[in-house]
């Protein structure tokens, strides 16, 4: 997508100091943290939400890729959001999982 500013990162055209990369995602933070620690992991392959997304593979490797960068940055109690339309309160629509941490996260429900 040619606009789209996660693509930028993903593929090193925004420098982005990467938490975590591998062949298929990439973990960075956000600019505009809701927490100590907002973490943003993203597919190099664009995808706009994860209706759009058929490879369940894609899938495995966005929740790995929490697993991972939570492991190697010692983080134990964390949130992951995954918001999916702009009703939901996705704002670029490139899909991304959150990862929040750092402080103690109320209940959303």
């Amino acid at each position: 997508m040619d606009n789209c500013i996660f693509c930028k990162i993903a593929n090193g055209e925004i420098k982005t100091d990467f938490v975590y990369e591998n062949d298929k995602v990439v973990v960075f933070k956000d600019i505009n943290p809701l927490a100590p620690i907002h973490l943003l992991v993203v597919p190099k392959k664009h995808y706009a939400d994860l209706n759009e997304i058929d490879d369940k593979n894609i899938l495995a490797e966005l929740l790995n890729a929490v697993k991972e960068v939570c492991k190697k940055e010692g983080i134990k109690s964390y949130r992951t959001v995954i918001n999916t339309g702009s009703e939901s309160g996705q704002e670029v629509f490139h899909i991304h999982v959150h990862i929040l941490s750092g402080k103690k996260l109320g209940s959303l429900c």
